[in-house]
């Protein structure tokens, strides 16, 4: 699917509008008028946001980009190809792009393509490129294995990192400055969490947070410091699985939050404030700004530049789905 990598030049366009002012902007659209010529249609179809450049880029015509190319390699060659065209127009090495794009475990050949399209490219585009991925949920015949190999053949400069679970040490130094303690003092509770969590970050934050909620952890006045009892907790039988975690929170939650986020994992990572705003028009679906509202404060969405609504995190969106 193309969609991620068109995501992320839209959000490109909207961030050139953003940072530039109106005569660099006009600038701009006519390097896009005299590079794309007749073409520039297509390049409307496939960027919606390229009309925030300039009125004129607005496409009639609804893109249908990604069904178009989806099982039709010349198409999206084609689609790859305008892109780096655009590219190459508001990149420099002076003012270089950055695109990242996450979960590439789920990625497939046809936007790893592109994705090498752009990288290879020799003509004029600066990118710098940054893709993560679980290694744990691709084997060694995904796709991405490939993008690796042609980058290599290509004589694309290339690093790869792997980033791996905290360590005791480091946990340990996390947790004792949350709660405002030494770090000895918290090493009977670091050990139950290394144990369920296996260092992950992520899972780590849940799992603290799910202790308070629980008052397995609790703000002592008397002492004047937070308290816990490793027993208790252990005789808890908490979940080592972050997602039975997540599910467990959910579902202690409101109708109307719960409804909220089961609707945004429908959409995705991202849902437009506009779907939010016609659905709570609907009598089904009236309770969703609400729950939208409670669901920002309890950590579960966040707003971005955009004005779009985005889970935190993809395990939280996985959950959601699984309501």
């Amino acid at each position: 699917s193309l969609s991620g990598v068109i995501s992320a030049v839209n959000q490109l366009c909207v961030m050139l509008k953003r940072r530039n002012a109106p005569p660099r902007l006009a600038k701009l659209a006519k390097k896009i008028r005299d590079e794309f010529g007749a073409d520039v249609a297509l390049l409307a179809r496939i960027l919606q946001n390229v009309s925030v450049l300039s009125p004129e880029f607005i496409s009639p015509v609804a893109a249908a980009v990604e069904e178009e190319a989806g099982g039709d390699t010349m198409n999206a060659r084609s689609v790859g190809f305008t892109l780096l065209r655009f590219l190459r127009l508001v990149s420099s090495p002076k003012h270089p792009i950055m695109l990242f794009l996450d979960d590439l475990q789920w990625a497939d050949d046809t936007a790893l393509d592109v994705i090498h399209t752009f990288l290879s490219d020799t003509m004029g585009s600066c990118m710098f490129f940054v893709g993560t991925y679980r290694d744990n949920e691709v084997d060694a015949n995904h796709p991405i294995f490939d993008l690796m190999k042609k980058l290599e053949i290509s004589h694309v400069p290339t690093s790869k990192v792997s980033l791996v679970g905290l360590d005791r040490e480091n946990l340990n130094t996390m947790i004792s400055d949350a709660l405002c303690l030494y770090p000895r003092i918290c090493n009977s509770l670091s050990d139950i969490v290394i144990k369920k969590t296996n260092g992950s970050p992520f899972f780590v934050l849940e799992f603290m947070k799910s202790l308070k909620d629980r008052g397995l952890l609790q703000y002592n006045y008397h002492q004047k410091r937070w308290v816990w009892d490793e027993d208790t907790i252990r005789a808890e039988g908490i979940t080592d699985n972050v997602m039975h975690l997540l599910s467990y929170e959910m579902n202690g939650l409101s109708d109307e939050i719960q409804l909220l986020l089961k609707v945004m994992a429908c959409f995705g990572t991202c849902t437009n404030e506009s779907v939010i705003g016609y659905l709570s028009e609907t009598v089904e679906y009236s309770g969703v700004r609400d729950g939208l509202e409670r669901a920002v404060i309890d950590g579960f969405v966040e707003k971005n530049r955009e004005g779009d609504f985005k889970f935190v995190h993809d395990k939280i969106r996985e959950a959601a789905y699984n309501l």
